[in-house]
């Protein structure tokens, strides 16, 4: 197993069997912001930048400049149905395909003439916005939900060529979305204003909260051998999600539609780290987390967490996690 962690400044890589992660050369002095690995190319890794993609073949040991130079990347995501193709999400915000592994890019259709688009803006500079989250239906090439922070969730069908706009009483803040192979059309979503879930594809949502004592959620996983098996992390407000030291992020266990349970083996108590980055593995059972501490590990779909290596040194921010077959 790969892991790879995006924190404020480096790219740390590791194979998840313990010791410390070890840094990776190759982005120069541009910034990591998000990371995505496909699940069948071992050894594949994405990774965004203030300044353009880059990709690694060696794991993220080392990487190359892969397009979209001098671009704000926000979020990226690698179509698990047509091989090499490539989603990335920008600031402001735009969706980019590449079909070709990252050698071109095309920029799908303009999202800022959907009719929410003049609502969109990020609280901390709200002349702006952009995408946080890209994620692809399991099985349907070129059909995607894209998460604008802040003000929208909007899909597409037809590979960006056209785009549906946000659904009445869906999530307005989404961070992260997750789908399950065997559900592909039950979406999963850990947003700012809570947690949201659809059982037909993003046309309708419901908001079951009972068990989570606080209302900002920022990443989610699903168990990859039980998909009624969900776990998020929250905090009680957005400056006590991200940063080392001022932060109180806490972990959540749901099993189908019963209530939320909080997670304490494996995570503090009373609650002091980030709200951590979730993934799932490739094993029933198998999630992994990654908080200031380190990596984290559970075999349990959630239920119970180790960790699974450390840093050279406690990052103060963590910007991406991605985990995949070596």
């Amino acid at each position: 197993m790969i892991v790879v962690v995006a924190t404020e400044s480096r790219i740390l890589v590791g194979d998840g069997g313990g010791g410390v992660l070890r840094e990776a050369r190759g982005l120069g002095q541009d910034r990591p912001t998000c990371l995505a690995a496909p699940a069948g190319a071992p050894g594949r890794v994405w990774c965004g930048t203030n300044r353009g993609v880059f990709r690694s073949d060696d794991g993220g040991a080392s990487w190359q400049p892969s397009g979209l130079d001098q671009i704000p990347i926000t979020a990226l995501a690698v179509d698990p149905v047509e091989a090499d193709v490539v989603w990335a999400g920008t600031e402001p915000s735009a969706v980019w395909r590449s079909a070709d592994g990252g050698r071109t890019w095309d920029r799908t259709a303009d999202l800022s003439t959907l009719p929410s688009s003049p609502e969109w803006a990020f609280p901390p500079r709200p002349e702006t916005h952009h995408v946080r989250w890209i994620a692809c239906h399991p099985h349907q090439a070129g059909r995607l939900w894209v998460a604008i922070e802040a003000g929208a969730l909007v899909s597409t069908t037809d590979g960006g060529r056209t785009w549906r706009d946000r659904v009445p009483g869906g999530p307005y803040d989404t961070h992260e979305l997750a789908i399950h192979p065997d559900r592909p059309e039950a979406l999963c979503a850990a947003a700012g204003d809570g947690y949201y879930e659809s059982a037909d594809g993003g046309r309708t949502w419901q908001r079951p909260m009972d068990g989570l004592d606080v209302g900002y959620l920022r990443s989610v996983a699903i168990d990859p051998g039980r998909p009624d098996v969900v776990v998020v992390s929250a905090a009680t407000h957005p400056h006590a999600a991200y940063v080392a030291g001022r932060s109180d992020g806490r972990v959540y266990r749901r099993v189908g539609q019963g209530r939320w349970e909080r997670v304490v083996d494996g995570w503090p108590d009373p609650p002091r780290t980030i709200a951590p980055l979730l993934r799932p593995g490739t094993s029933p059972g198998e999630l992994w987390a990654a908080d200031e501490r380190g990596v984290h590990v559970s075999d349990d779909g959630g239920a119970s967490w180790r960790q699974a290596a450390g840093y050279p040194t406690p990052p103060s921010y963590l910007r991406g996690l991605a985990v995949g077959g070596g």
